[in-house]
């Protein structure tokens, strides 16, 4: 046994105590089919969000961890539901009013609002494949509405018809008794309005494999269960698709926790193993409300990506995944800093430890070297200090801090440079409140001004630093934070900042002095 295989069987790091357990079912013999397949399903009821990422990103880092440890080679599959009918219109579309008349009627059957594709759950499905590729998820996708329309689903549904009573106990135990009279696993799609039906079935005839029931015109149909003319309700649909495509592995969100046990008692109604299962914390906005498709809250793929790198964004959907995660715009600036911190520590690292580090999960083991040289944060305070339009004025300031670095060399540093100035614009802009100092603020400030003018040592961050706190010691600020807070709020327009030394030496001394003679002139106030 290898090194890293023997070491990732004592990980404490959760992609590799997920990939032991399903490790586990295999201890005796691989999979039939050859290979483990681990799936990830989405509903393109709206445009996809950081939560549908968040998932194949995980459910990545799993497979990954478990090829560490196993030889059974794996796949991934993305399936999407997007022969769902669409409940309700999504709030986030162009002309919203044009879709309801398509209420009820598969995604993949509504016309695209926004023109691009043939459907809306093309556009959706287009722009989910567009995200996974861009983060080069190795994967194969799958859409509902093909699989039902192909055929390839027939197997298991003609199997459904000949379990439907075994199946319909199980799902009538787990309805009020209200819904129990009008439940049905199978949900036909009307031949004339093209709607997917929410009706009781009238007969169920194993033998043809038909089903009977009355359409919404009140005429009595009876319809193949196959080639897409009828879907499985949600639940069934979750437990069938494992049984059809034999899944070993799906993780989801809490929400469909209290219901695992149906999904597995219908897979295995229907002849097949249930899968391993993962449960994560849900995503939260701002306010703490559930992030959704359909609503449009929270962050979208494509807004943190104008803000911060790709791998920041699967650096914070490593962290702690069974607690709950306020996902909004605050998070972006110190996920993409800890992520540089761990890139940093990784080389310095034996195998245990770096098994351990969220970046060889990020990076399949060869995470690349950081090139950032200035802190996120610190260029967001640089971006304030300077009202920075574009990432060349950043750069006027990196390089007095690292004189030999260039776009070129560093496309990461230059990358963030940009986005720091987007995300200074328009996050950090609108909130900043400077405030006028006080006279024991004003007077220390004056000294600091004084001091750096007279300042002839190289500079140097730390030194720099320390002649901050001796200022703030000389005039009485106890505790000593009140003093950074205050040049925060005075230079800065916010309540909290960067070490300041290392401001300085990256902003420059002259332009520090100079931003402190117009804050005590006044100026910053009108800005």
């Amino acid at each position: 046994m290898s090194d890293l295989r023997e070491l990732a069987m004592t990980s404490k790091a959760w992609p590799f105590e997920e990939a032991r357990k399903l490790a586990k079912r295999f201890s005796k013999k691989p999979p039939e089919k050859g290979y483990v397949l681990f799936e990830t399903g989405y509903g393109p009821s709206g445009l996809p969000h950081i939560g549908t990422f968040g998932e194949v990103a995980r459910t990545t880092m799993i497979r990954r961890a478990f090829e560490a440890i196993s030889d059974i080679p794996t796949k991934l599959i993305c399936f999407s539901d997007d022969l769902d009918g669409m409940r309700k219109v999504p709030g986030n579309v162009p002309n919203p009013a044009a879709l309801e008349e398509h209420l009820q009627r598969p995604l993949s059957d509504v016309p695209d609002p926004f023109g691009e594709y043939d459907s809306f759950a093309g556009h959706n499905n287009a722009m989910l494949r567009r995200f996974l590729d861009t983060f080069g998820f190795q994967y194969d996708f799958i859409s509902s509405a093909e699989f039902y329309r192909s055929g390839q689903f027939d197997e298991i549904l003609l199997r459904c018809v000949e379990k439907y009573d075994e199946i319909m106990a199980v799902m009538l135990a787990s309805l009020r008794e209200e819904r129990q009279g009008t439940y049905s696993i199978f949900l036909p799609i009307s031949a004339k309005t093209g709607r997917v039906l929410y009706v009781p079935m009238k007969s169920v005839n194993a033998t043809e494999g038909t089903i009977t029931f009355d359409d919404e015109d009140g005429e009595e149909v009876t319809m193949s269960v196959t080639g897409g003319q009828v879907k499985l309700q949600w639940k069934p649909d979750f437990g069938a698709r494992w049984a059809a495509l034999d899944v070993d592995f799906e993780m989801y969100g809490k929400d469909h926790s209290t219901n695992t046990h149906i999904y597995d008692k219908i897979c295995r109604i229907l002849g097949a193993p249930a899968p391993a299962h993962f449960v994560y914390e849900m995503f939260l906005d701002g306010e703490g409300q559930k992030i959704s498709k359909s609503s449009g809250n929270g962050i979208s793929i494509d807004d943190w990506l104008k803000y911060a790198s790709a791998e920041s964004l699967s650096y914070f959907m490593y962290q702690k995944p069974k607690t709950a995660k306020r996902l909004f715009f605050d998070v972006i600036p110190k996920a993409v800093d800890e992520y540089h911190q761990q890139l940093r520590a990784f080389d310095g690292q034996d195998l245990k430890a770096r098994l351990n580090n969220p970046v060889w999960h990020i990076h399949r083991g060869q995470p690349p070297a950081s090139d950032m040289v200035v802190p996120f944060s610190m260029l967001l305070n640089l971006a304030s200090a300077s009202s920075a339009e574009n990432k060349a004025q950043m750069w006027g300031f990196i390089n007095k801090y690292a004189p030999d670095a260039t776009p070129e060399t560093h496309p990461g540093m230059d990358a963030a440079a940009g986005q720091a100035v987007h995300y200074f614009h328009d996050f950090v802009k609108p909130e900043k409140i400077y405030r006028a100092a006080t006279d024991q603020e004003r007077s220390a400030l004056v000294e600091l001004a004084n001091k750096l003018r007279e300042w002839s040592e190289p500079i140097d961050a730390d030194a720099l630093q320390s002649l901050v706190f001796s200022v703030g010691k000389a005039h009485g600020f106890d505790p000593l934070r009140d003093w950074f807070k205050a040049i925060y709020e005075v230079l800065l327009g916010a309540s909290q900042g960067p070490r300041f030394g290392g401001f300085i030496a990256l902003y420059g001394v002259p332009e520090t002095v100079s931003l402190i003679e117009k804050a005590l002139a006044g100026d910053l106030l009108t800005t």
